[in-house]
C-alpha cells in the first residue's frame, strides 16, 4: 500500500468502527447490557486510535469530516435495516450526498 494510500485506509476502517459504536449505543440501553457496552467501548476506542493515526498525515479538518461522514451515512444506512428508520426519498437523496462529499473531500485533499 503505498504511503498516501494508508492514512485512507485508515481512516475508512476508523469511519466503519464509528458506525459500529453508533449502532452498537442503540444496543447498551444507557450502558446497562455488559456485551453491547464492552463492544460499543472497544468500537469507540478503535475508532479514536485509528482516526488520530490517520490524522497524523491528514489535514485534520479532512479526516474528521470523512470520519464523521462515514460514520453518519454507516448509522443512516444501518438505521433503516436493523431499527426500521423511514426510507424516504429525501433520507436517500441526503445519504447520497454525503457520499459524494467523502469522495470530494477526497479527491480535493493533499
Amino acid at each position: 500500500m503505498e504511503a498516501t494510500s494508508k492514512p485512507w485506509a485508515l481512516i475508512v476502517v476508523a469511519g466503519i468502527l464509528e458506525t459500529a459504536w453508533a449502532i452498537g449505543l442503540k444496543y447498551t440501553v444507557g450502558f446497562t447490557r455488559l456485551v453491547p457496552s464492552v463492544f460499543t467501548i472497544i468500537a469507540l476506542a478503535g475508532s479514536m486510535y485509528l482516526l488520530a493515526r490517520a490524522s497524523a498525515s491528514l489535514p485534520i479538518g479532512t479526516a474528521y469530516a470523512v470520519w464523521v461522514g462515514i460514520g453518519a451515512f454507516g448509522a443512516g444506512v444501518m438505521g433503516i435495516f436493523l431499527f426500521r428508520e423511514p426510507v424516504t426519498l429525501p433520507r436517500i437523496f441526503f445519504l447520497a450526498l454525503l457520499i459524494c462529499s467523502i469522495i470530494g473531500l477526497k479527491f480535493t485533499s493533499h
